[in-house]
């Protein structure tokens, strides 16, 4: 524990700092936030730092806002699933466009994180709760809100906040974990959305998104 907190002191200022950068995007529009829904949607079961890359080759291509599915997938280099996940992305522009623009914004409730987060998952293909937090944290509408990976779950385990790792994670128990991480972080006055930067920095040495 006193090391968790050493590495937290050590880079809170670099985490603080991208954590601004993440409320900035919510300020940009609704092609930036859909931009960073799209990501979210790529990462389960790939790493981040491969999506990002898959993402900017999209944006370079002017992909995301008028490829097809096909055109998507081309770009998923290292990505995996990636049909479904070209599926999930036309899916989601075809859902959030309005006319010839997207209207994803003013679909977020940035007073109710909870209600949204639900929302989009009983909305949007390929977004479970993990996905659903991420994005939130990553436009900067996720500051109570767990995001419960492989990595974030092996720290929980480790510093005893949970037993074990669920095999599965229902909305249930995942709000259940999310509670727990709660409690505990707040005993150690470390915000929810930083947990995932410093957890993912403790184990890559960078602090991403």
């Amino acid at each position: 524990m006193k090391y968790l907190l050493q590495e937290y002191k050590k880079k809170q200022r670099e985490i603080r700092k991208r954590l601004r950068f993440f409320r900035h995007v919510y300020k940009t529009g609704d092609r930036e936030i859909f931009t960073e829904l799209c990501f979210c949607i790529l990462t389960p079961q790939s790493k981040a730092i491969v999506c990002d890359k898959a993402i900017q080759e999209l944006q370079k291509k002017g992909m995301i806002f008028k490829g097809s599915q096909k055109d998507v997938k081309v770009h998923l280099k290292g990505v995996r699933f990636p049909n479904n996940k070209a599926r999930y992305v036309i899916r989601a522009r075809d859902f959030f466009k309005n006319g010839k623009d997207l209207d994803i914004k003013s679909k977020l409730d940035i007073k109710d994180s909870f209600k949204t987060r639900d929302w989009l998952v009983n909305n949007v293909k390929g977004i479970g709760y993990k996905e659903a937090s991420h994005f939130l944290r990553n436009v900067g509408l996720g500051r109570d809100l767990a995001i419960l990976d492989r990595h974030i779950l092996r720290n929980l385990e480790k510093y005893g906040v949970i037993e074990r790792i669920p095999v599965t994670l229902t909305r249930k128990k995942y709000i259940n974990i999310e509670d727990k991480m709660r409690k505990f972080f707040k005993k150690l006055d470390i915000s929810m959305e930083e947990i995932d930067l410093l957890f993912w920095s403790k184990e890559t040495g960078i602090i991403f998104k």
